[in-house]
């Protein structure tokens, strides 16, 4: 095959691989950047001021290192698809309560969290997200486990 021939027949191939591989990255960086920093929820009538974590790095780290939580503050932790989630207490010094979330927004379970736990806390069923909060701020609020929760407001 001359290389007018093979450039002829390789080149349009070459264009829809590079196109194809572009068009894939900007919809998977663009999945991440609809997801915003920080957001407010309303829990029961009441605001929380979410930081969101939504990178393995963001979420592996979570509230590890921090000393003070604000009473109306937590952390949401966003997940790409569902799936059971497990979390533990290292190196984190604040007592927390966690509600684990399923796509919907239902909260499937809810659990209090010792400080510098290893033990590990698993939601019963396949979650999309996690929400941390200063131990005891579901029951002061009346947030029960079947209770939903709009998470709209954490998109762009």
């Amino acid at each position: 095959m001359d290389s007018r021939r093979v450039l002829k027949v390789f080149l349009p191939a070459v264009f829809i691989v590079v196109g194809l591989v572009i068009i894939i990255g900007l919809n998977a960086v663009g999945a991440e950047n609809r997801i915003k920093e920080r957001a407010i929820l309303n829990i029961n009538g009441r605001p929380l001021y979410v930081e969101i974590a939504s990178t393995p790095e963001q979420r592996q780290k979570g509230l590890m290192f921090r000393k003070h939580l604000g009473e109306n503050e937590g952390m949401l932790f966003v997940f790409e698809k569902e799936k059971i989630l497990s979390f533990w207490m290292k190196d984190t010094y604040i007592p927390l309560s966690i509600a684990f979330i399923d796509k919907n927004g239902v909260i499937v379970n809810i659990f209090d969290m010792k400080p510098f736990s290893l033990k590990p806390v698993v939601s019963t069923l396949k979650c999309k997200y996690a929400l941390e909060v200063n131990r005891g701020f579901f029951r002061r609020c009346g947030v029960e486990v079947g209770d939903k929760i709009d998470l709209n407001g954490i998109y762009r």
